[in-house]
């Protein structure tokens, strides 16, 4: 919005309105305002979600036992306020001209919606179940495939059914009608493992955050012609744009991190995770980054296997257990580790993966 209101001006003499045309200062604005804002209704926010859900978020009877002492009365849907600040330093600092950024700020509203919806069910309530899943399920794989014919409308024809292989240069491959699908397991998939992350005191969004810088600065390098072909990647029209979106989503994470910190004053619930999973997915596509996803966010992914990796096990030996329980950071809670210790070691985890992640940018 101040891109397009205040970057004309620039050419009726207010130089200093040329600030406005570098993707880099709005992405610092669009961060330090999704910041501030947090900062602002942060404390306000989670007094006014204590008043309303009284006896917070519903605690897994079936989840470690300390959740029961040290969980109870938190409130949950913590994950409006990212979606707040996230959307209103978004539309302050976009190119509200750019597709790419509506698609995106639309595919993350549309699953905290369907978050938010799951959470003031377990709340009415009291009860951990909320929407079924195979509900979700639906409506998750709607938006996606919307998000995804619009993605190949935008996107240019050489890129619009292809995916691109890290470390190997110029190496392609067009899936034609087998893309769609693709689309949709990167954004349904991408979502959902980092809601099943979403189990400790800040576990969530520290490795969000640490995605998310590393895909600002891929969507940058992508929508600029000169590092993309420095680089060897893709160069996609448009895409430096999401740069600014994930900038503000890096500062809603901070804000919300700052009150999610162990002892959390406040959860996202499925309204902030879901809603983080599907924007991640959504970039990792439009900039053509789509594996690379799969290293950065890995430890969303190994989350996300384990419980897979639980399920079947359980079903197919007769009852049997490969961990104590799933997802993997509750079977380390249950072989005695501290939850500081487990949150500050999946950091550790995730910051190395998003390392890897970002050096198929140049080692080709």
């Amino acid at each position: 919005m101040l891109y397009n209101l205040l970057y004309p001006l620039a050419n009726e003499g207010w130089g200093v309105f040329n600030l406005f045309r570098y993707i880099t200062f709005r992405t610092g604005g669009a961060l330090l305002t999704a910041l501030i804002l947090s900062f602002i209704f942060g404390k306000p926010f989670i007094r006014y979600l204590k008043r309303q859900q009284k006896k917070g978020q519903p605690i897994r009877e079936d989840g470690p036992s300390s959740h029961l002492l040290t969980k109870v009365g938190t409130p949950t849907m913590g994950g409006l306020l990212i979606l707040i600040t996230l959307v209103i330093s978004s539309l302050l600092w976009s190119n509200l001209e750019n597709p790419f950024v509506w698609i995106v700020i639309g595919v993350t509203v549309s699953y905290g919606l369907i978050g938010f919806c799951d959470d003031f069910l377990k709340v009415k309530y009291f009860n951990s179940k909320g929407i079924s899943s195979g509900g979700k399920l639906v409506f998750q794989t709607l938006i996606a495939l919307a998000a995804g014919f619009l993605i190949q409308k935008y996107l240019p024809d050489p890129l619009q059914a292809t995916l691109t292989i890290p470390f190997v240069k110029n190496v392609q491959m067009n899936l034609g009608v087998f893309y769609l699908p693709l689309v949709l397991l990167i954004i349904v998939g991408s979502s959902n493992a980092v809601n099943l992350t979403d189990g400790l005191d800040g576990l969530a969004i520290g490795p969000v955050i640490i995605a998310v810088l590393c895909f600002c600065i891929i969507s940058y390098v992508a929508g600029h012609s000169v590092f993309a072909h420095y680089l060897q990647i893709n160069y996609v029209p448009g895409a430096g744009e999401l740069a600014v979106f994930c900038g503000a989503l890096v500062g809603a994470g901070i804000g919300f991190l700052w009150f999610n910190a162990p002892p959390a004053q406040i959860f996202m619930g499925d309204t902030g995770s879901l809603a983080m999973g599907g924007a991640l997915g959504t970039v990792s596509i439009i900039t053509k980054h789509e594996i690379a996803l799969l290293i950065i966010g890995g430890l969303f992914v190994l989350e996300a296997i384990s419980v897979i990796v639980q399920v079947g096990y359980f079903k197919l030996s007769g009852g049997k257990r490969i961990f104590l329980m799933a997802p993997l950071h509750h079977h380390f809670e249950k072989k005695g580790w501290q939850e500081a210790t487990i949150v500050i070691r999946f950091w550790i985890i995730a910051l190395i993966l998003a390392l890897i992640g970002l050096s198929t940018l140049k080692l080709r």
